[in-house]
């Protein structure tokens, strides 16, 4: 028989947090200056005209438009599209 009482397991209580990673404003949004547009792990997406990626490779926006996303020589771009001026009067 055992001498000690049966507790619950100790290799319980280590599952590491989600880190909320992905595309945060998709194709077509509005996206203003400071938006993150996509969070990751690396350059699956890689910035193009009007985004810039910060060093844990989150990609924002710099300048007002709708986002963009495209595909050239085998990346993924993500691109915002600044939105049409209107003219003077």
């Amino acid at each position: 028989m055992a001498h000690k009482k049966g507790l619950g397991s100790t290799r319980n209580g280590r599952e590491s947090e989600s880190k909320r990673l992905g595309v945060k404003l998709f194709g077509g949004q509005y996206a203003r200056p400071g938006n993150i547009i996509i969070r990751q792990r690396g350059t699956k997406f890689w910035p193009g005209p009007g985004t810039q990626i910060g060093k844990d490779h989150t990609i924002f926006a710099v300048v007002e438009g709708i986002v963009h996303f495209r595909e050239k020589k085998g990346r993924k771009y993500v691109e915002v599209r600044p939105l049409a001026t209107a003219p003077k009067a």
